[in-house]
């Protein structure tokens, strides 16, 4: 129920073109009743009153314009619908988008990549139906039956009462159907959603799984999946079918009830022809939208399932960061420090904390190294500076000034972030490295170019910067990827660079050629690196120690060395990564 109001919200947000397009339904109803009118009353002039043909131009001529009108308004109102739909979904996706930017990491953390994926693109896709067809629909099955009660009434009492007494069964079946199909829909979409999640995570981890010989094994349990959403399908399509036989039942059950009654009558002679087939035109046009509502019901479910995903993104029960209205100085923050003071953090529908009263400082113009096991809590840490989330409690300031007091827009455009993993754009070389800085001018994108070692790269593309690099860029090796998100830092020129060790995976040629231009990138700014190797660690100037969410130490190499009995036995075991 919740999550039809919300929908049916959003309608009420663009409701112009509905509103025009229960018109126009209306409207047309009207014409078919004209329709049924003239018809039967040309029938009845030319083979009961043996009327001549010239006598029947008028009610022809009305029949004819009667159609007319119909087709034209039934288009008219499928039009709307269409283009009230088309709103909703820019406005869902719009929201959708704007949240997924606003929530970054924490987003990716709490939802599997691959039913993101599903319900940004075949999620708000499945809403067509509900919005274009369904909610039309359901205004048609009440409008229509009702207008064809006040033509029939005044001409036939008893074949109206036929109809209002079996039209109510149309719906009370369709609910009764319809609350187990819409149980099977929600499974059969949850059994998708699971299958994309797993299908797109064996795809991007294809590369380990052929190293360890494991892709074998994923065969069959993609084959499983696929079964299981089969059988789901399949399901929800034998419910369907029994709800179209039933519905078909009762339409067919009340028309053959009114022919046999008005067929007695006519026998009797105690009822015109011309009613009788009048009201005999109009009786399949009476059940028509209460079983073409059973029928939009059914390819509108799939949207209400995709819905609930939607709006579970949309209402996230986590809390918009602040946003401040100072805009912060880059030469301010350039010379000051970042301080963390018993900074504490829970993710939602968590019962640890990420983040237990951090207290720790990250000094400017130096490089800090973050160090610590898996789920430390160092990338929540870093969420923090990115301003995807603000504390719970504690505060984090830079210099004297709280974080929270700047604008995210204009502090995020401070932060320079060189991922391990970058994700490139399916467009050309020069739009993935512009993505950073649209205003930036040809020199600073050539200088950009040049700092991160591209321009071997753009040389040997066909058409060089305007090269189209293919999703996820296809076309460029790992190590050119990497050299495209130092492009993006050089050409941002933030004094924050936040950098995820993005030479952890490369050989050693590689690393070393990467290490001099991220050396480079590093100069006159605060660099925050998550540090994976201990080479990374040794050259930090300052290093923060996460474990189980806490600051356990905090200083250069040789305090650490000093103080730490861990830190001492990663260094003495040679380890990638202090953990």
């Amino acid at each position: 129920m919740n999550r039809d109001r919300r929908l049916f919200g959003l309608i009420r947000e663009n409701r112009t073109p509905f509103v025009l397009s229960f018109l126009s339904g209306a409207l047309a109803g009207l014409m078919m009743i004209g329709q049924a009118f003239s018809l039967s009353t040309a029938i009845n002039a030319a083979f009961i009153l043996h009327k001549p043909l010239s006598a029947l131009k008028e009610p022809i001529a009305l029949f004819a314009l009667f159609s007319v009108l119909r087709m034209l308004l039934t288009w008219a109102g499928h039009t709307e619908a269409n283009r009230g739909t088309l709103q909703i979904r820019k406005k869902i996706f719009s929201r959708l988008a704007a949240t997924v930017a606003r929530r970054g990491p924490l987003l990716a953390r709490s939802m599997q990549s691959g039913k993101l994926s599903l319900t940004m693109q075949k999620g708000v896709g499945a809403l067509d139906a509900y919005f274009s067809q369904f909610v039309p629909q359901l205004f048609l099955a009440v409008a229509i039956p009702v207008l064809i009660l006040i033509a029939v009434f005044p001409t036939d009492l008893i074949s109206g009462i036929i109809l209002l007494v079996t039209a109510p069964l149309i719906p009370v079946f369709m609910a009764l159907i319809g609350k187990r199909a819409g149980a099977l829909t929600d499974r059969q979409w949850e059994s998708l959603s699971r299958m994309s999640g797993y299908f797109l995570d064996m795809l991007q981890g294809m590369t380990t799984l052929k190293i360890f010989a494991r892709s074998r094994i994923q065969h069959d349990a993609i084959r499983e999946a696929g079964e299981n959403f089969r059988a789901a399908t399949m399901k929800v399509l034998k419910i369907a079918f029994l709800s179209s036989l039933t519905l078909e039942l009762v339409g067919t059950i009340g028309t053959a009830l009114i022919a046999v009654g008005i067929g007695v009558r006519l026998l009797s002679g105690s009822m015109a022809f011309q009613s009788a087939l009048f009201v005999l035109i109009l009786t399949p046009d009476f059940y028509l939208p209460l079983r073409q509502l059973g029928q939009k019901f059914h390819a509108g479910m799939e949207g209400e399932s995709a819905a609930k995903d939607i709006f579970a993104i949309l209402e996230d029960e986590s809390p918009e960061p602040r946003n401040g209205t100072a805009t912060p100085e880059r030469k301010s923050v350039q010379s000051l420090p970042i301080s963390y003071l018993n900074v504490s953090y829970s993710y939602p529908r968590s019962s640890t904390q990420a983040l237990k009263a951090a207290t720790c400082c990250i000094p400017a113009g130096t490089t800090t190294a973050i160090i610590g096991p898996s789920g430390s809590g160092k990338s929540t840490l870093l969420s923090m500076i990115l301003r995807f989330a603000d504390p719970d409690s504690g505060t984090i300031s830079i210099g004297t000034d709280p974080l929270e007091s700047f604008s995210i827009e204009a502090w995020q455009k401070l932060i320079s972030w060189v991922p391990q993993h970058p994700f490139l754009f399916n467009e050309t070389l020069r739009e993935n490295i512009l993505m950073a800085n649209r205003e930036a001018s040809l020199e600073e994108l050539q200088r950009a170019i040049v700092f991160s070692g591209l321009e071997g790269v753009a040389a040997g593309l066909p058409q060089g910067l305007d090269t189209p690099i293919g999703e996820e860029g296809a076309r460029l090796s790992g190590g050119e990827a990497q050299r495209v998100a130092l492009a993006r830092a050089f050409i941002k020129d933030s004094p924050i660079l936040v950098l995820d060790e993005p030479t952890s995976h490369t050989d050693p040629e590689l690393e070393a050629s990467l290490s001099a231009s991220i050396k480079t990138l590093m100069e006159n700014r605060t660099t925050i690196i998550i540090a994976h190797r201990l080479e990374t660690v040794r050259n930090a100037g300052h290093i923060i120690m996460l474990q189980d969410g806490a600051v356990m130490h905090s200083g250069t190499h040789e305090e650490m060395v000093r103080i730490n009995p861990f830190y001492q036995k990663a260094l003495a075991a040679g380890e990638d990564q202090p953990s």
